[in-house]
C-alpha cells in the first residue's frame, strides 16, 4: 500500500471533524488518513438516496462495524426514502452527474451541515467524492453552499483521490472485505445501470427488497 500523506485540517488537527459516509468502501481510506494524520473525527451515515431498504441497511451496518472497529463515533441519521423522492423525482430522466445528482448531495450535505452546527463540529467534509464515478468539483460545490448557512462551520473540500488515495481505497475495500456495491445507490441509478448491463450482454442486478 502506497505511503499515506499527513493530513492538515483546515483549523488544526485538534479540531474534531464531521465525516459524512455514503458506504464503507469510500470512507474506509479518508477514515484510516485522519487515524494516521491524529485528527479527531465522527461519521455521520446520512443518505436516504439509496434504494431499497434492505440495500441501505447493508451498506449502514458495514460502515458501521468499521467505525466501531476503528474506535470512531457513528452517527446514525434516519433513513428519509420520502423526502428524497420529493425531491429528486422529478429529475428522474437526468445522468449520473447531472442536475439530480446536485439535488442529492445538497440534501444529504445540507442535513450534515446542520448537524455539525448544532453538535459543535467546525469542520465537516464528505466521502461522496471520492469516487472516480463522481463529480469532485459537484459535490464540493455542495459541501461549502451548505456550509455557508452556518458562520462558525467550515467545509473541508479536499481532493481525497489525491496522492494515491483513490488506490487505496481500492486496496482497503480488498482488505476488509467490503462489500463493493454495483450502483451508486438510488433507483435511478440502478435503473440506469441495468440499462449498461443490458446493452454489454451481462445479467441485471437484483437487489433484496
Amino acid at each position: 500500500m502506497s505511503e499515506r500523506p499527513i493530513l492538515k485540517s483546515p483549523i488544526g488537527n485538534d479540531e474534531p471533524v464531521l465525516l459524512h459516509s455514503c458506504c464503507a468502501p469510500c470512507t474506509g481510506e479518508i477514515m484510516q488518513a485522519m487515524k494516521d494524520s491524529s485528527i479527531p473525527f465522527s461519521v455521520i451515515f446520512y443518505n436516504p438516496n439509496i434504494h431499497p431498504e434492505k440495500e441501505y441497511e447493508k451498506r449502514k451496518q458495514e460502515n458501521k462495524v468499521y467505525a466501531d472497529r476503528l474506535g470512531v463515533e457513528f452517527v446514525d441519521l434516519d433513513y428519509d426514502p420520502d423526502n428524497w423522492f420529493a425531491r429528486a423525482k422529478h429529475l428522474a430522466a437526468e445522468p449520473e452527474r447531472g442536475d439530480r445528482c446536485t439535488v442529492c448531495f445538497d440534501m444529504r450535505l445540507e442535513r450534515s451541515a446542520l448537524y455539525a452546527h448544532e453538535h459543535g463540529f467546525k469542520v465537516f467534509t464528505s466521502s461522496l467524492g471520492v469516487s472516480r464515478w463522481k463529480n469532485m468539483q459537484q459535490v464540493n460545490g455542495c459541501g461549502l453552499n451548505a456550509a455557508k448557512h452556518y458562520d462558525d462551520l467550515i467545509y473541508w473540500d479536499y481532493n481525497w483521490r489525491k496522492k494515491g488515495g483513490s488506490q487505496r481505497m481500492v486496496e482497503i475495500t480488498k482488505q476488509e472485505d467490503f462489500y463493493r456495491q454495483e450502483y451508486c445507490g438510488c433507483v435511478y441509478s440502478l435503473r440506469d445501470t441495468n440499462i449498461h448491463r443490458k446493452e454489454r450482454g451481462l445479467e441485471p442486478i437484483q437487489v433484496e427488497k
